[in-house]
């Protein structure tokens, strides 16, 4: 059978539309975020919490929890007993300054402050050294991968700074499938991944820590609801601190001014 030449045409211009439409679906279906998983938890046991502490920063180091805490006139580099949630060793910090995130390297032990833009260096004695750094962003959590310091300031952007020099190195955006994940905040490196609290929510997100994405995400809704502070405090004792054991590949987390540290291990 033929066919006159304008069906002809009509019928390749759309084999080459549909074909087109096909590779284009292919292409969207495969580039897209996947949603973050689920990151289920059991709690493994529940420690007494120092409820003066407005936590900022938390870290496993040594039989021993590092922790710095915030707001004017009462923020504190505090060395505290697991068991008993009494501090060990404490360094209180000027009046005028607001501690934040921290981070151990190289024998040294960082702190951040919030808007005052300075960087404390002390000794693993809590001596404070001459050594600081100016940081020009607002300073909220900090840890390292054992090279970089790796600090955030509130938003998506993640920032892997040189130790010595204080400058930034590398630059981190947190995606999820929703596009830029804002108001990251304590963080926590283990294994290639960055363990955020998401501030003023119930969520403790994973991230690739080479690529940014949010590849699963905790609810510890539960945790708040049976163990936080009265209902009026809920906006300001949110969340925050997350400190990792290697040797029993468990969590610590608890919250601002919160009565109680539940060490829990993600499923």
């Amino acid at each position: 059978m033929k066919y006159p030449i304008q069906i002809l045409i009509i019928f390749f211009l759309f084999s080459a539309c549909k074909n087109q439409q096909s590779t284009e679906n292919n292409q969207s279906t495969s580039g897209a975020i996947p949603t973050p998983a689920t990151l289920n938890y059991s709690v493994v046991n529940i420690y007494p919490h120092d409820t003066s502490s407005f936590t900022e920063g938390l870290i496993w180091l040594n039989g021993s929890l590092l922790e710095s805490t915030g707001e004017k006139k009462r923020s504190y580099l505090l060395k505290v007993k697991l068991e008993t949630g009494k501090f060990e060793k404490k360094y209180k910090l000027g009046d005028e300054y607001f501690g934040e995130g921290i981070a151990v390297l190289n024998n040294k032990i960082y702190q951040l402050t919030y808007q005052e833009h300075k960087v404390f260096v002390y000794d693993m004695n809590f001596n404070k050294l001459p050594q600081e750094f100016e940081w020009p962003y607002e300073g909220w959590g900090m840890t390292t991968d054992g090279k970089s310091l790796i600090l955030d300031t509130g938003g998506s952007n993640i920032y892997f700074v040189n130790p010595e020099t204080f400058k930034i190195e590398r630059t981190l955006g947190v995606v999820n499938n929703n596009g830029y994940v804002s108001m990251v905040n304590e963080l926590e490196y283990v294994d290639g991944y960055l363990y955020a609290n998401i501030y003023e929510t119930n969520y403790i997100i994973k991230i690739n820590a080479q690529t940014g994405l949010v590849e699963a995400r905790a609810d510890l809704t539960d945790i708040i609801k049976n163990n936080h502070q009265p209902e009026t405090d809920t906006n300001r004792n949110v969340l925050n601190g997350i400190a990792y054991n290697p040797a029993k590949k468990t969590f610590y987390v608890t919250g601002k001014n919160w009565p109680s540290l539940f060490e829990i291990k993600f499923n």
